[in-house]
């Protein structure tokens, strides 16, 4: 008996194989993004499976031909993500598929992987630990059969404490003191139950939760993912990462820290510069720090990157 879903398939139109485009031209990238695909991701932590969000695109170097072929990027993302551990390897091989799959109509492909890191981190002081969310994103591009461009990007939330805000508090409380001892009867007692009180502590700085976007370009054979290495050293230099699982003494920690690195966006961003230029495994990088203030409606903000 014949097949008719083989049948129809052999009579179907394809507009953008058999159809010249009206206006011909080249164009640098054609494809899909936000595409729904579950991810298990080879990295140097253990990472929970998540969904990605995939954008998946070729060029169009042939300029008469209408269009790409969409289903063939689809299914080549579907084979990889639905059965493979995703790094830098599996992506720049899947680059590689499109390509052989658009070998009449495309030089140039790239994929970029959208996805929400979660690692496990350990409290400060108690033996408790807790989840932390990174938003991640993987970018390999291949030009002419070659990887040419091959970027981890992820973010971290920390906390700022204003540098300027400290000082006018302890001015406060160095006022506030003045006028509540006299300095020929001083008992040390009274100051320090005072120290401990809220009369005595009248002030105190502004902090806020603050954002770093890191972009890292690395060398062409990258294979497993460096997630955890580059976190971490973004968040050891800043020293103020925000916490998950917190007992008393975590968040007591949590303000000691904060008291010995106070923050203007652009000590944030210089600490980070400083770090990243000092990785010989990475050819490159781009950072801008947000201070989502507590002072202001408005952020501050810094930016730098490699020369």
């Amino acid at each position: 008996m014949l097949d008719k879903t083989k049948s129809n398939l052999c009579t179907l139109p394809d507009v953008a194989a058999d159809v010249k485009a009206k206006v011909a031209g080249t164009l640098a990238w054609v494809g899909m993004s936000e595409i729904e695909m579950p991810i298990s991701v080879h990295a140097d932590v253990d990472i929970p499976p998540s969904v990605a969000r995939v954008r998946a695109e070729v060029s169009l170097d042939h300029e008469s031909k209408r269009g790409i072929h969409m289903s063939r990027l689809y299914l080549a993302c579907d084979k990889v993500f639905s059965h493979q551990k995703i790094d830098f390897a599996s992506l720049s091989q899947l680059t590689n598929d499109f390509l052989q799959s658009h070998s009449d109509l495309s030089k140039n492909a790239l994929i970029e992987v959208d996805f929400d890191a979660l690692i496990r981190r350990q409290a400060l002081i108690s033996d408790n630990s807790g989840w932390r969310s990174y938003p991640v994103s993987l970018l390999v591009v291949r030009k002419e059969n070659k990887i040419k461009h091959i970027e981890l990007d992820f973010s971290v939330t920390y906390s700022s404490t204003c540098p300027c805000s400290a000082a006018l508090a302890r001015s406060l409380i160095q006022e506030n003191f003045s006028q509540s001892f006299d300095k020929e009867n001083l008992d040390f007692d009274k100051i320090l139950e005072w120290i401990g009180s809220e009369e005595g502590i009248n002030a105190t700085p502004h902090s806020q939760r603050s954002t770093a976007h890191i972009r890292t370009f690395l060398k062409a054979d990258t294979k497993q993912i460096p997630l955890k290495q580059y976190i971490d050293l973004v968040e050891e230099s800043l020293q103020t990462a925000v916490q998950a699982a917190v007992k008393r003494v975590d968040e007591q920690e949590f303000a000691r820290i904060n008291g010995k690195n106070f923050l203007y966006c652009e000590d944030a961003a210089r600490r980070i510069k400083h770090v990243l230029c000092q990785q010989k495994d990475i050819e490159g990088f781009w950072l801008r720090v947000h201070h989502h203030e507590s002072l202001h409606p408005h952020d501050a903000t810094a930016e730098a990157s490699s020369d």
